[in-house]
């Protein structure tokens, strides 16, 4: 996978993980272990395949860290000396006593959460004493404030995206006599015609179908007379994207039109509500509330967004609950969503950057339930 050339760089990363450093300080820690999951690549451009076999970036209070490979994947390692040493390991060795070893006599340790539990259960045989933490309360603060460059990304991402929702507005995409699964194929192709890497998730949902949040595409043939949304979102020079519009094939009656302008201006104010010094949870309030009062409460059954970045769904979420403070450079959705079940189905979403001007958005495309033919 593909990063951003203008953030993939030794400077950037010696950075990362200086401040890494700073937070393992600050938290008496005396060491961090990340394995699999985009911490790794976030701090040293490098993406590990999900592998049964160990790799773990080792990070102590040393000015170089330690990138514990397998011999074989080592090769795909782009090697900046100066920020961490590429520690491979053979066939017959056992990585677990290599990652022991340099960690020294490490007892306040954070562990990445996509490291596999088998690593951890051997390590702690080879550690005794040692307390382990959750490393995203070292590295998670970092990753939620996207930088300049970050969000350039997402834009990029974004924009893309909106591309391929445009498509789908102007009736583009063919949709009456297709199946879900033909036109998730169709729209995940045009992903990639407009600079996707890869292609994440393409929901598309007719009629009752669209009552489910995560449905998947599948043999059903959409149909005049209904709704389609559709979901869908992938990655771009390391980046995500992820929008949701849904379109009408005919002429909307009156309560699905009713229940879309609801949508429309719950979706509008958990944007607005979105802005620096506001708690992530206000986000959720302010979207649920205009559902809630229109009587559709109980069928907006889900948080109103994810935080979003190097994965589709990360920190910080915009949830009821989730009193953490919006801070400049914080990337998240915001989705609200109506379900009625066995009946119908819509939801509008945007990701939104959190900036000290107010929220940004990256999709501009229509925000109207569009009639397509």
């Amino acid at each position: 996978m593909s990063t951003v050339t203008a953030i993939s760089s030794s400077t950037l990363y010696a950075s990362r993980i200086s401040r890494v450093r700073q937070e393992m300080k600050r938290l008496s820690l005396d060491a961090a272990i990340l394995s699999v999951g985009h911490d790794l690549p976030y701090l040293t451009g490098y993406y590990a395949m999900p592998l049964e076999r160990l790799t773990m970036l080792v990070i102590t209070h040393e000015s170089v860290a330690a990138l514990v490979v397998p011999r074989l994947e080592a090769p795909r390692v782009t090697p900046f000396d100066e920020v961490f040493r590429i520690v491979p390991w053979g066939e017959t060795e056992n990585p677990v006593s290599i990652v022991a070893k340099l960690l020294g006599g490490a007892k306040n340790i954070a562990v990445g959460d996509q490291m596999w539990a088998r690593f951890l259960v051997e390590l702690m045989t080879f550690i005794s004493g040692a307390t382990f933490v959750r490393a995203v309360d070292v590295v998670g603060p970092m990753r939620m404030a996207k930088d300049a460059a970050e969000i350039t990304a997402l834009q990029a991402a974004g924009a893309a995206a909106d591309r391929v929702a445009t498509q789908l507005q102007a009736g583009e995409i063919h949709l009456v006599g297709r199946t879900e699964a033909q036109v998730s194929a169709d729209i995940s192709a045009r992903l990639i015609a407009e600079g996707h890497d890869i292609v994440n998730f393409a929901i598309v949902a007719a009629g009752e179908n669209a009552a489910s949040p995560h449905h998947h595409a599948g043999p059903r043939v959409i149909q005049k007379n209904e709704i389609v949304l559709c979901d869908f979102g992938g990655t771009m020079n390391g980046y995500c994207s992820d929008i949701t519009r849904c379109v009408y094939i005919g002429t909307p009656p009156r309560q699905i039109s009713s229940a879309y302008s609801v949508l429309h201006a719950a979706q509008a104010a958990g944007v607005k509500a979105g802005v620096v010094g506001a708690t992530c949870e206000s986000v959720d309030t302010a979207a649920r509330k205009i559902i809630d009062d229109a009587g559709f409460g109980d069928f907006f059954i889900h948080r109103t967004g994810h935080g979003i970045g190097m994965e589709a769904h990360e920190d910080p979420y915009m949830v009821s609950g989730n009193k953490l403070t919006i801070a400049a450079g914080h990337a998240f959705s915001v989705e609200p969503g109506i379900y009625i079940p066995g009946k119908w189905g819509m939801r509008l979403e945007d990701i939104v950057v959190a900036t000290n001007a107010g929220p940004m958005s990256m999709n501009n495309v229509d925000h109207s339930l569009v009639v397509v033919g």
